[in-house]
């Protein structure tokens, strides 16, 4: 089958990200320009228009309007997601050598920069519930004691990683985490590409924004998150301890210097969309819409967990033995499309379009799925990650990833470092980096998630030789 045939099929309930809901929810003037003259709109960086890094020019003079209009200083539209922002924000409050405190949900982007710029990462472990296989946010309290077992470990950071809220919504109160950060004059780059309509501040009981809970850096997927087309993201800035040059020059070295100009159209309008008190309304109603969904079907008698994200709406297929990984397929050849498959759940993404129907659908699915012959053999609870409070790898990402490797048998990797980085996709969290030492209780560990993550988890791993 062609590309572009692919392309133009049913998918049914579409329940995954883009948040536009396959272009149900784009903002008019998007929507406009598609339905133009094909291609007029694929234009160069030319005189005037100009591009994310360029000093004027339309483009630039759409990013100052709208870190203004989010209460940041300086911004940036990405064009490579926000994996490519993500990287370059971390590269420009890290040296090659430092380290860089940040949680183990982390995702695997960072993980990635760190090989690239050299850069340590100190990994920090997270309040874990055994009945769904997830991490929530950390509390203040919780991340005061991360912060007294690095000053007991004599582990000097240079910079600090959050993620808000999480790939299935959870979130928690960023302010004095960052208060905390700062009061030891350490800049923090928050990962909140799930959570880019928090800073739209339409609805009092959502979680505070990163960006109004005072990050240095800030990164928000357009696409995930807000209105945008796949591949849109923004870098936010404020405050004096990240220098904006620095930023500027990272971000060069992880966008393309031919920028879509289709794609940087797509972030503007993502982010003018909500300015609008059209837009804030529709914004308002999603929620509200969101809220109920979720409300009426677990009186429906749908496992639907509690999270600080609505339009993440997460079923607890283990609760009723079924792996979300098994259970996947089966929605989707029922004609509905999740998100986010884990041995625990099924995470669906409700975006920005309207959801009519969906109570209806998501009941009748769901009681077809308990009566079918799909084997029920996941229960919980899931094997706890044997990590400690504070970690450091035992040799750099770089090093490792780079070494002389040679494959051997999980089982028989005791004592061996990996020079590689094993991460289920999606979500794309890694389970190990390049340079970490494997003992027996991570080895047995990733042996039992074989189980409930089947072709995820390799039988043989790249070690250093």
């Amino acid at each position: 089958m062609r590309l572009s045939h692919f392309l133009t099929l049913k998918r049914g309930q579409s329940l995954f990200l883009p948040a536009h809901g396959r272009g149900n929810s784009l903002p008019y003037e998007i929507r406009t320009l598609l339905k133009g003259k094909p291609g007029i709109w694929d234009i160069p960086e030319l005189p005037g228009f100009g591009g994310p890094t360029c000093v004027d020019g339309a483009v630039n003079e759409s990013q100052n309007k709208a870190a203004v209009s989010l209460g940041a200083e300086k911004g940036w539209y990405g064009v490579n997601g926000a994996t490519g922002l993500l990287q370059a924000a971390l590269l420009a409050i890290a040296k090659p050598k430092e380290y860089v405190l940040m949680p183990r949900n982390v995702h695997r982007s960072i993980i990635q920069a760190c090989i690239l710029g050299d850069i340590y990462p100190v990994l920090f472990d997270l309040p874990y519930l055994d009945d769904r296989a997830h991490y929530l946010s950390p509390d203040y309290i919780w991340f005061k004691s991360v912060f007294k077992q690095i000053e007991k470990d004599g582990i000097q950071i240079s910079a600090v990683v959050l993620i808000n809220p999480t790939y299935q919504g959870y979130s928690s109160d960023l302010q004095p985490l960052i208060k905390l950060i700062h009061s030891k004059g350490l800049p923090v780059l928050v990962d909140e590409a799930h959570g880019a309509y928090f800073a739209a501040r339409v609805e009092k009981h959502l979680p505070e924004s990163a960006i109004s809970s005072g990050a240095d850096l800030v990164v928000h997927s357009l696409h995930k998150s807000s209105l945008g087309l796949v591949q849109t993201a923004a870098l936010w800035l404020q405050g004096n301890i990240v220098d904006p040059r620095i930023v500027e020059k990272s971000i060069a070295l992880f966008q393309t210097t031919s920028t879509s100009a289709l794609l940087l159209a797509s972030c503007e309008a993502a982010l003018t969309e909500w300015q609008t008190p059209r837009g804030q309304n529709k914004l308002k109603t999603i929620i509200k819409n969101a809220k109920e969904i979720a409300i009426k079907l677990r009186n429906e008698g749908l496992p639907i967990l509690e999270n600080q994200d609505p339009l993440k709406l997460i079923l607890h297929t283990s609760s009723f033995g079924i792996n979300g990984i098994k259970g996947d397929p089966w929605f989707i050849d029922n004609g509905v499309i999740a998100e986010l498959p884990e041995p625990g759940t099924i995470t669906f993404c409700l975006g920005f379009a309207d959801q009519r129907g969906l109570i209806s659908i998501l009941k009748n699915k769901w009681n077809k799925l308990l009566s079918s012959s799909l084997a029920k053999d996941c229960y919980p609870p899931f094997p706890k990650p044997p990590f400690s409070l504070v970690a450091c790898c035992e040799t750099s990402c770089l090093s490792a990833f780079r070494a002389p490797s040679q494959m051997v048998k999980l089982a028989k990797s005791v004592g061996r470092v990996s020079s590689e980085i094993v991460s289920p996709y999606p979500p794309g969290v890694p389970i190990l980096l390049p340079g970490e030492k494997l003992d027996q209780e991570r080895i047995q560990w990733m042996m039992q998630l074989q189980r409930f993550w089947p072709d995820q988890i390799p039988s043989e791993i790249m070690v250093v030789s």
